[in-house]
């Protein structure tokens, strides 16, 4: 399968890549609206995995390009540019494709992190209604720290909860996410629920926060 990152050169991108690359078989498309910038990270990725005994194939292609070569596209770009992305994609989605958005939208204020859903009510909503209607949307990935995904010499032992109103797109992306090692997925029901969802990553960032011993803090469901 091929899995596109789109605005992959971010940290979300960089672990799901490398976590991917180290243990599954899946061509890895890195995604920029910089080529160029695409492809170093792709270098990068691929050197990261070999460095911890794997053999990842990963390309590194504008963000367009990307889209259009993969089976399943990740948003991995921050909240406030998940439309301008789509965008710049669409012409390149079909029903045969998923788009997974992990973004949630937060602002900072002096006493910490707070949930900041866009109009629509949650980044997953919007990114529903500017994908093409045939696309199938899946949320997940929202609630893990981007750093301890890319360090490869931590276990993960979390949960990814996903979302979505088709099953079979929901079954593609629970089955690439319990592909990582340590990541298990949890349906968490409809798109509809996506604020309850996306709400916990700041209160993860405030827990972490504010407790020296719980840096780059998941969630397990037991």
């Amino acid at each position: 399968m091929r899995i596109a990152l789109l605005g992959g050169t971010g940290d979300i991108g960089e672990g799901l890549a490398v976590r991917w690359g180290r243990d599954t078989d899946h061509e890895l498309l890195v995604g920029s609206r910089d080529p160029e910038r695409a492809r170093a990270a792709a270098d990068d990725y691929a050197e990261t995995v070999a460095d911890a005994g794997g053999d990842a194939t990963v390309k590194g292609f504008d963000n367009a390009m990307a889209a259009d070569r993969a089976d399943v596209v990740v948003l991995a770009v921050p909240p406030y540019h998940v439309a301008d992305t789509v965008e710049a994609v669409e012409s390149t989605l079909d029903a045969d494709d998923v788009v997974v958005t992990p973004a949630a939208g937060m602002k900072r204020e002096d006493d910490g992190f707070h949930y900041h859903p866009p109009s629509a009510g949650s980044v997953t909503a919007l990114v529903r209604d500017a994908v093409p209607e045939v696309v199938p949307v899946v949320g997940a990935f929202h609630n893990l720290a981007a750093g301890r995904l890319a360090d490869l010499s931590q276990e993960l032992g979390i949960d990814t909860l996903v979302l979505a109103d088709d099953e079979d797109a929901a079954a593609t992306v629970s089955r690439l996410a319990e592909e990582i090692e340590g990541l298990r997925a949890l349906s968490a029901g409809a798109l509809s629920n996506a604020a309850e969802v996306e709400s916990l990553t700041p209160l993860l960032i405030n827990v972490a926060t504010n407790n020296d011993d719980l840096h780059d803090l998941g969630v397990r469901f037991d």
